[in-house]
């Protein structure tokens, strides 16, 4: 279940940085309201994570998944640039994640 929580929690991040950049500094009500609301099921959705799961590997995966799901959000919704920079980083940042998973006690 802990896995369900993480990645709903994952989704929920990428919703939230999304509904914050869509809230144009929270000027538009509607995506700011999502914002805070988003933020605090994702953040109670991590803390059920916590419960069964090593917090680094929890906290890892959610800002991996956050991370890169937050890059493709802004260069597919926003129009934001994609390059080989932005590839490799990705790239690094899900094999730490995979790395992390596998190394844990």
């Amino acid at each position: 279940m802990a896995w369900i929580y993480l990645m709903a929690a994952s989704a929920g991040e990428i919703v939230w940085t999304f509904s914050l950049k869509a809230s144009e500094g929270y000027t538009r009500p509607g995506y700011a309201a999502l914002n805070v609301g988003v933020m605090l099921v994702t953040a109670w959705l991590l803390s059920l994570t916590t419960r069964a799961m090593a917090l680094g590997t929890a906290y890892t995966v959610w800002t991996g998944i956050g991370v890169v799901g937050t890059v493709l959000v802004g260069n597919l919704v926003f129009g934001e640039e994609m390059n080989a920079g932005k590839l490799a980083a990705i790239g690094l940042i899900v094999a730490g994640t995979i790395m992390l998973k596998f190394v844990e006690a």
